[in-house]
């Protein structure tokens, strides 16, 4: 339905040593509410996890035992090396997982790594039992709060003779406080035995499994976790990442993929194999597969997007494993699936064959262009025969991030590629795959310190002179690239047009900070997404669990994860057209690698206003984001439909100078005309009615 026109409402942009126009001192916004364009996608503010080391085990899961399937040999601790934990596999507030981190307790050679029949992995500890003398192992440093529950299981078997306990002990010597939960006599066969207990202390203590007796006793795995977790999730990570209802969460996806058996990830997590990544040369424990990950999307309400290894892995095991996600129980892996406890389906649509394959000299598996395109298709064709109705999204790498990567001179002699060229990847990906994917994944980073330079080929630190505006923009300058070489492709391939296939940035973040807060640079990518809905599909920012923010009583949003709430919460669904009198301006470097033809932004320099119905048309939404270290204030024209004299102004700001800890803030607007004043580092939505 047409809106009709009414006289315009007026905000103006007071300018202050904000790199501006010389002949601009007060600009005009114009929001065009009839002029409507393609409607915004959930997906857009998406999420993406990559099992980096313990990342997803730190920041979502609520194990507190490291290395409990001992995938190293129980042992003596060696000297203490704090550096040669750089992503190594300890949990949440533990150090790394390694030699040593379980330690015999009792003589050295009473723990003995049976390797005859092991319960799971290469090895089980055995412990050799001598009458009324404990022995058995021990983990320190352990963190319990008193009061609390704590709920475990372990996998014994061995003599009948043998009585085990496990034993939780705070302190040292007169002053120690020892909670003793017995599990009793074991039994030849392995067999699960179940405890909980209330803390008695808070602090750090040592968790023990004990035995006395005559003969031997194995473990074969051991768990402990808070009891109010959710499926093994902390439920604090569950809140607070289910606020932002994201829409869509990559996984496992990153670079681990490329070397990822996902067969490891399913089953009994207890008999799941440990196994070690060689990407980030890290301990993976498995118990955080595939089964986890869709009850993980389901407690925070988004739907899943699984990345295939494309790297070391093969089409086949791809097929596989669409089937054991999509497949019915009368299939072999959809059976496979049902045995292990999910007999329905769980309808996954989004499905990404690899990860940055373009990545010649660093990814598992990668291979030049013309190998990898046949790859592709082969993943394609076996694939789409298991599931018809899957959205495939290919690895594709665009001029920008050949050139940034530098992996364009590992494919041929151009830093910045040529199109076509075969350092052009996403041109080999339309030449010879175009119908074997429905969308294309993008991948950029930006760094706070530093750029990449065109000039010198390489990362350089910033001008620590430039204009506050320009560090702000070089994420949304990223988004601003892709959409101009998207467009260039569609000259090359007409077929581009009517048959689209839409971007998906499934890895994105603004790392390294630098001198300002990171938050409004996060806002500006959104809303130049938002100006080009037709080809952003999907995003997935790296990475989820870097929102939250710790705090006594649990995690919660940090500065940046309120952006992406304050936009899903607020602003609307159906883009409208902005112009203005005041251009963002021009680039001051010549266009590749970073640098797009044109800058991100609005014409409505220094801030960036981008603007909204909600799905039913009731209600106009306008964002101004003030990117700026001072104050602004603003004038904004709108046309095309009544708005009430009333409505709600939503604004994320930080009450400190160097915007640190963010706040979303709400308060009713009488009217929506005259002069309105902006904070610095401010997203600001006005929420409108129409009349």
């Amino acid at each position: 339905m047409k809106v009709p026109r009414v006289p315009m409402l007026f905000f103006t942009v007071l300018m202050l040593n904000v790199q501006m126009p010389a002949m601009a001192r007060t600009v005009t916004a114009q929001v065009d509410a009839s002029a409507v364009r393609t409607p915004i996608s959930p997906y857009l503010y998406g999420q993406f996890i990559e099992q980096l080391g313990s990342l997803v085990y730190n920041g979502l899961w609520s194990e507190m035992l490291d290395d409990r399937k001992f995938y190293y040999a129980v042992q003596p601790p060696p000297p203490e090396n704090p550096a040669a934990a750089r992503f190594g596999g300890g949990f949440r507030g533990m150090r790394s997982a390694g030699p040593g981190r379980w330690n015999p307790l009792g003589p050295p050679d009473s723990v003995v790594m049976d390797t005859h029949n092991p319960f799971v992995g290469d090895h089980t500890p055995r412990v050799e039992l001598d009458g009324t003398a404990p022995r058995g192992i021990v983990q320190t440093g352990v963190k319990f709060t008193k009061g609390t529950s704590y709920s475990g299981r372990i996998q014994l078997a061995g003599d009948s003779t043998a009585k085990v306990a496990i034993n939780v002990v705070w302190g040292t010597g007169p002053d120690a406080t020892v909670q003793i939960v017995k599990l009793g006599n074991v039994g030849p066969r392995y067999r699960k035995f179940l405890f909980s207990f209330k803390a008695l202390r808070t602090g750090s203590a040592k968790f023990e499994v004990v035995g006395v007796g005559t003969g031997s006793f194995h473990i074969g795995a051991v768990s402990l976790m808070p009891s109010d977790n959710i499926d093994g999730f902390r439920p604090d990570a569950i809140a607070a990442l289910k606020s932002l209802h994201s829409g869509v969460y990559r996984l496992p996806g990153g670079n681990f993929v490329s070397a990822y058996d996902w067969r490891n990830t399913v089953g009994d997590p207890d008999k799941r194999p440990p196994t070690w990544d060689p990407v980030w040369n890290a301990l993976q424990p498995n118990d955080i597969g595939l089964d986890e990950f869709m009850k993980f999307c389901k407690l925070i309400g988004v739907q899943p997007y699984i990345t295939v290894n494309a790297g070391l892995g093969d089409a086949w095991s791809a097929a596989q494993e669409v089937e054991y996600i999509n497949g019915s129980v009368h299939t072999p892996m959809g059976k496979w699936r049902a045995e292990n406890g999910h007999p329905k389906p769980y309808d996954v649509r989004f499905w990404g064959i690899g990860n940055e394959m373009w990545g010649i000299t660093y990814q598992f598996g990668a291979m030049k262009p013309d190998q990898y395109m046949y790859k592709q298709n082969e993943f394609a064709k076996d694939m789409r025969k298991v599931d018809p109705s899957i959205v495939l999204i290919a690895s594709g790498a665009m001029p920008d991030t050949m050139t940034g990567s530098k992996e364009s001179l590992a494919l041929g002699p151009d830093l910045v590629p040529k199109y076509l060229s075969p350092e052009d990847w996403d041109g080999m990906l339309l030449s010879k795959c175009f119908n074997y994917f429905d969308m294309i994944s993008e991948h950029f980073y930006n760094y706070g310190n530093t750029h990449f330079s065109l000039a010198q080929g390489r990362q350089v630190p910033n001008d620590p002179n430039e204009p506050v505006t320009d560090w702000m923009r070089r994420p949304a300058n990223h988004i601003r690239i892709k959409y101009e070489e998207y467009k260039e492709y569609e000259k090359l391939f007409p077929k581009l047009v009517t048959h689209p296939r839409p971007l998906s940035i499934d890895e994105w973040a603004y790392s390294g900070n630098g001198r300002y807060p990171v938050y409004p640079s996060y806002a500006w990518v959104f809303q130049e997404m938002f100006r080009h809905t037709n080809i952003f599909k999907l995003a997935a920012y790296t990475f989820a669990t870097s929102l939250l923010k710790p705090t006594p009583s649990g995690d919660t949003l940090n500065s940046n994860g309120l952006v992406f709430k304050i936009y899903r919460d607020h602003f609307g669904t159906i883009p409208v057209v902005v112009t203005g009198n005041s251009p963002q301006p021009k680039p001051t470097e010549p266009p590749g690698g970073e640098q797009p033809v044109k800058n991100a932004g609005s014409p409505t320099f220094p801030l960036d206003v981008v603007a909204a119905w909600t799905s039913d048309h009731h209600t106009l939404t306008i964002a101004v984001l003030n990117p700026t270290n001072v104050e602004q204030s603003i004038n904004l024209q709108v046309s095309g439909a009544k708005l009430a004299n009333h409505g709600m102004l939503w604004r994320l700001a930080s009450a400190h100078a160097n915007g640190r800890d963010a706040k979303i803030t709400n308060q009713p607007v009488t009217s929506v005309t005259g002069m309105l004043t902006l904070p610095r580092f401010s997203v600001n939505i006005y929420v409108i009615p129409a009349r």
